[in-house]
């Protein structure tokens, strides 16, 4: 999640801080990563876009005006590379192996609950990764990186009304296959 402190290093980085650059550069790599697979289903154009995106927002860093969340606007130049990667390259996407999700770290749980949730949230990531790219994005946007709906329409450029059906459609589409891939379990998830 945003905070005000970013403001503060986005001031820094208008200054020519890198190390501020680099704060934001770790705060935000795992979903400006995520949204790109999401778009490109393929982990060496993600990193590639991934990579382009922080510099396309470094050099553009003072066209910033804080209308909208940091985050808002970088995810938003993430998506858009990722569009002009895809168009540009006329690439095949390709779905993501399940094994290439993060890893679950447990806290106080015991370990066969740490197993039972690690699968569960391997299923989860299997679903999200079925699912068509921009279900599959907005399902991310808004329940992993919980962006809100007006968030998201300027993230993907779609309406808000659009996003809303879309994200409504895409939950019934997670829900089966999540029904078919956990059973009983999914009705604690979603």
């Amino acid at each position: 999640m945003e905070c005000k402190n970013d403001l503060e290093y986005i001031d820094k980085v208008k200054e020519g801080d890198l190390v501020a650059f680099s704060y934001l550069v770790e705060k935000y790599k795992e979903m400006v990563y995520a949204v790109a697979l999401k778009v490109l289903k393929n982990t060496t154009e993600a990193e590639d876009v991934a990579q382009e995106s922080f510099i396309k927002a470094y050099q553009n860093i003072t066209e910033f005006k804080r209308e909208s969340k940091f985050s808002t606007w970088l995810y938003t130049i993430v998506y858009r590379s990722a569009l002009y990667h895809i168009r540009k390259n006329k690439i095949n996407t390709r779905q993501i192996e399940a094994s290439d999700g993060e890893e679950f770290q447990a806290t106080n749980n015991t370990q066969i609950e740490d197993l039972k949730i690690g699968e569960q949230r391997k299923y989860i990531k299997m679903a999200i990764d079925s699912l068509p790219s921009i279900e599959g994005l907005l399902i991310t946007l808004y329940y992993i990186d919980e962006s809100t709906i007006e968030e998201i329409s300027s993230i993907t450029n779609l309406s808000t009304t659009n996003v809303k059906v879309k994200l409504f459609r895409a939950r019934k589409k997670l829900r089966k296959k999540l029904d078919v891939l956990l059973g009983e379990e999914s009705d604690s998830i979603l």
